[in-house]
């Protein structure tokens, strides 16, 4: 305890009190990230007044896959999961703390540091997220301005308006992303307090309900009477309920990854077959772009995920038997927080969502069934995000057009090329391959044939962004390309099937087994802004439906008695 203050030091010598870990994913350059520069002396001060003391542990590292998008470095993006797990793991591992506070919010961050605490599970953990932007232009707007950029009627200069008039302020982005379902499923795990997920920085609101975290967690550690440890947390239960949050709000693909890797942290096996069966019984129940209009500042005043909560409860669709943050069951997650009179009142959410267009009722929801799909075949398996895709669009019989790599792709529309019905394949984008880019650079253009009047869709083993849209895309094709998938053997003008309601991901060429898979670029993706140290992560990589992880987890029912 070298490092703490006088203050500090005297307190823990003088008598057994808590000590309180931060780990943070601060840094200055995303706006997501920026508030919680001051978030570690607000959580002394917190820890201070409950009789406890508090340390930043460490920190771990926070890039942004928005900036990186279509770049050379969101081929670090997916292994900075497991980085920042190892980097979390590296805090903890002085092993002086009775409790951690989690600092993340953003795609990749959320669920690496809960791979790295589920490794510390005798101590209990809180997270506490910095909530969302407030809302600029549309999210509407800034895709109609994207598809016009991508088809050359505006410039860059629009292009950068419309992109700074989006992310003008602190806070995540304001779309229903990856970063926004990350802090979904923290309160669907019971690993966030109710209601804190999307209340915008620098409120009141917002301080209190960090106060009331660091509360909250001290009163969970082995030193009072509530021992509540993560590992008591994260069972069966808490993560099917985390998949139904996923399925009934129409969250991010990135997820039918991350919570794979998650689960197996906690000694728990899933895999996509578990997706496809909850989502033939959960309904979705948001609109939130990209699969509506609304943003997450809308969907909370609306009734938030108190209200959705309250829904998949009273239908039976989720767990109410977990243990979160708060001790037993998850009815106390149908409440929201407000500021009055210095402290935190919490009431139940509204009857009804203010807003219908926003959020729906299980007895008559936007969709029967949640908003992702699994569909398989001679082309291995595949995920598709639906629930942003109009009914007309979910299936396709077309032909392929290969591409090496998405500028490939963006040049042929450019060029005048793809003036017709296809299925753009691009294959060699998996994790063993160049490390699972997401490819929503593709987003607008795809977006612009398709309003043209075009069947298109896309088939990849690379990952599509959390805002997934209106185009049907099966991603995260397994096997991949590089470990001998039949998508790296698809030629031009080869038929194939893409049909997210019959769950088929299929084609025609009946020679496609005996072919030589398509040139990868692996060679030139393996140097470059770092790419040549993760190379041993590529080689190690599972598949998207073991996690895409460098890391080796067992189910428990796997680890010798």
């Amino acid at each position: 305890m070298a490092a703490a203050s006088q203050i500090e030091k005297k307190a823990i010598a003088g008598r057994e009190v808590p000590n309180l870990g931060i780990v943070t994913a601060y840094n200055d350059m995303l706006s997501a990230h920026e508030p919680y520069a001051t978030y570690p002396e607000q959580i002394k001060r917190a820890a201070a007044e409950n009789g406890a003391v508090a340390q930043v542990a460490g920190g771990v590292p926070a890039m942004c896959d928005g900036v990186t998008q279509g770049q050379d470095g969101m081929d670090l993006s997916l292994f900075s999961r497991d980085v920042i797990a190892l980097s979390t793991a590296v805090a903890l591992s002085h092993e002086v703390f009775d409790a951690a506070v989690y600092l993340g919010i953003c795609d990749k961050i959320v669920p690496g540091m809960l791979i790295g605490a589920l490794t510390f599970g005798h101590l209990p953990a809180i997270f506490v997220p910095a909530g969302p932007m407030v809302t600029g232009i549309s999210n509407k707007e800034k895709a109609r301005t994207r598809e016009a950029f991508a088809a050359g009627r505006v410039g860059r200069d629009e292009l950068l308006e419309s992109e700074a008039a989006a992310y003008h302020a602190q806070g995540t982005c304001t779309f229903y992303g990856t970063a926004n379902s990350n802090q979904m499923l923290m309160e669907f795990m019971g690993l966030q307090l109710p209601g804190g997920s999307f209340v915008n920085p620098g409120t009141p609101l917002r301080e209190k309900l960090t106060n009331e975290a660091v509360r909250c967690v001290l009163g969970n550690t082995n030193l009072g009477n509530n021992y509540i440890p993560l590992g008591k947390m994260i069972d069966e239960k808490a993560i099917v309920n985390a998949i139904v949050g996923l399925l009934a709000t129409g969250g991010s693909t990135n997820h039918t990854i991350h919570l794979i890797a998650i689960a197996r942290a906690a000694g728990i096996r899933i895999d996509w077959k578990d997706f496809a069966e909850l989502s033939s019984v959960v309904p979705l129940l948001t609109r939130v772009y990209p699969s509506g209009a609304a943003d997450v500042n809308h969907f909370h005043a609306a009734g938030g995920l108190g209200l959705v909560i309250r829904e998949l409860l009273d239908a039976g669709l989720l767990h109410e038997d977990v243990r979160t943050i708060l001790g037993e069951g998850m009815r106390r997650f149908t409440e929201e927080p407000f500021a009055e009179n210095g402290h935190i009142e919490w009431r139940p959410v509204p009857d009804v969502a203010l807003d219908q267009d926003i959020i729906a009722t299980v007895a008559e929801p936007f969709d029967q069934e949640g908003g992702l799909r699994v569909v398989e075949g001679e082309l291995g398996r595949a995920v598709i995000k639906v629930s942003a895709v109009k009914e007309e669009f979910r299936s396709i019989a077309a032909p392929a057009r290969v591409f090496a790599t998405q500028d490939d792709f963006i040049r042929a529309v450019n060029d005048g090329e793809l003036e017709t019905d296809f299925v753009a394949v691009l294959p060699h984008q998996g994790a063993a391959a160049v490390g699972m880019p997401e490819l929503h650079k593709l987003t607008p253009y795809l977006g612009l044939l398709q309003n043209r009047g075009f069947r298109v869709a896309l088939l990849t083993d690379g990952r599509m962004s959390g805002a997934s849209g209106k185009v049907l895309a099966a991603i995260q094709a397994t096997p991949e390309a590089a470990r001998g998938g039949l998508i790296g053997k698809l030629r031009d003008g080869d038929l194939v099937t893409i049909d997210s309601t019959a769950g088929e991901l299929s084609t025609t060429a009946v020679d496609i087994s005996e072919r030589e898979s398509v040139a990868d670029k692996r060679d030139t993706h393996a140097y470059g802004i770092g790419r040549e140290l993760f190379a041993a992560f590529r080689e190690r990589a599972s598949c998207p439906e073991e996690g895409a992880s460098f890391f080796a987890h067992q189910a428990i029912s796997d680890i010798p008695q």
